[in-house]
């Protein structure tokens, strides 16, 4: 299965990928994604966190929404389709709402890597200070929707953002907590559209939140070859 990936960064490098755990909260657009890429890159090991159910109105962005899907918990299509792909990932599912007060899960699986993928403000800020805590890699995901050009998505430290919503209670976040290490996040610098929130909903398209999903599971990779 991993032949071309070894071609390209070697055996010695697909090895050392196999060997590490990765934990992504939140199966939407984004993590979907981020999962599908890790996995056919050679992870081994992975927790999925999600509590959701698969809706008709995910399939427009996320990878797992099919008519087949419809209904199923995330987290067990997910496991079902790494399967499928993977046979010899070891799949640990979380069918959670994670929040700061059951965050302290994560301790047991001796994780190397938290992908944040989630929508909550509150468990955003959780998963920067569990990361801190663990002393492991972490990347976090900000705003996709309202937004057509993925070409404008990047890779920078959360003090750098603009644009984005999410990003400006992380940076307040990170200033008041008096955090000095970089805190690592996939955002766009695309001035979002003003499209109106109907019934609660963000407009998105496919292909932003699945160049921020490639763009993750690129980062982790590329961290794992260059720093570990």
């Amino acid at each position: 299965m991993l032949e071309r990936l070894e071609q390209l960064i070697s055996k010695e490098n697909v090895d050392k990928i196999q060997t590490k755990k990765i934990a992504i909260v939140g199966l939407g657009g984004v993590g979907g994604y981020v999962v599908e890429a890790l996995v056919r890159s050679g992870i081994e090991h992975i927790v999925l966190i999600d509590h959701d159910t698969i809706d008709i109105s995910n399939k427009n962005r996320q990878l797992i929404a099919l008519d087949s899907t419809l209904g199923m918990k995330k987290v067990k299509a997910w496991q079902k389709r790494i399967e499928d792909i993977h046979s010899t990932c070891h799949v640990t599912i979380l069918d959670c709402f994670l929040t700061a007060d059951n965050i302290d899960i994560l301790d047991q699986y001796d994780l190397d890597y938290i992908v944040d993928t989630c929508d909550t403000i509150a468990t955003k800020k959780a998963l920067i200070m569990k990361s801190l805590a663990l002393n492991i890699g972490f990347i976090s995901c900000m705003g996709t929707g309202k937004r057509l050009d993925p070409s404008k998505l990047s890779i920078m430290d959360i003090r750098k953002t603009s644009y984005d919503p999410i990003a400006k209670h992380l940076r307040k976040f990170v200033r008041d907590e008096k955090i000095t290490k970089k805190i690592m996040v996939v955002s766009s610098q695309e001035v979002p559209l003003s499209t109106p929130d109907v019934g609660g909903t963000v407009a998105s398209a496919s292909f932003v939140p699945a160049g921020a999903g490639i763009l993750i599971a690129s980062y982790i990779i590329r961290q794992i070859i260059e720093n570990d």
